[in-house]
């Protein structure tokens, strides 16, 4: 879809903010922006959590979701087959994703709990050896 991909990581200030919470505002507002939004998580646990969350989340707001192939924003397990027509990102998985480039934007949640955060920076690291060049917002 891209020729490159603006990988931005979004750093919970908080152990207690919740990265679920941030991905439905990322998504809401990327979906408003009339982007096709897919959203990784790591396990069918995970996906189902996540799809009861962006049902009353963010409060007064509809996110169309689901796990089909037509919902704006998509729920996956990984990103191989699901990113057909997709623009945006949003990963909530332990690993990088593979050729970010077919992508817009990509973003990278990394929790508040400092134990938790090894992994987000194996991915940014990773995304620059690819030649990315990933940004980070405190959130």
């Amino acid at each position: 879809m891209s020729d490159h991909c603006q990988v931005d990581f979004y750093v919970l200030a908080s152990a207690g903010q919740s990265a679920e919470r941030v991905a439905c505002r990322l998504a809401m507002m990327a979906w408003e922006q009339g982007h096709c939004v897919l959203v990784l998580t790591g396990t069918e646990s995970a996906a189902e959590s996540l799809d009861e969350i962006m049902w009353n989340f963010p409060p007064g707001r509809f996110l169309p979701h689901g796990r089909e192939a037509s919902a704006p924003v998509r729920i996956e397990l990984q990103d191989e087959d699901a990113a057909s027509g997709r623009n945006v990102v949003i990963n909530l998985t332990e690993t990088a994703v593979s050729n970010p480039d077919r992508f817009e934007r990509l973003l990278e949640i990394v929790p508040g709990d400092e134990s938790q955060r090894l992994t987000s920076r194996h991915k940014f690291r990773e995304y620059r050896d690819q030649g990315l060049e990933p940004v980070s917002h405190t959130i």
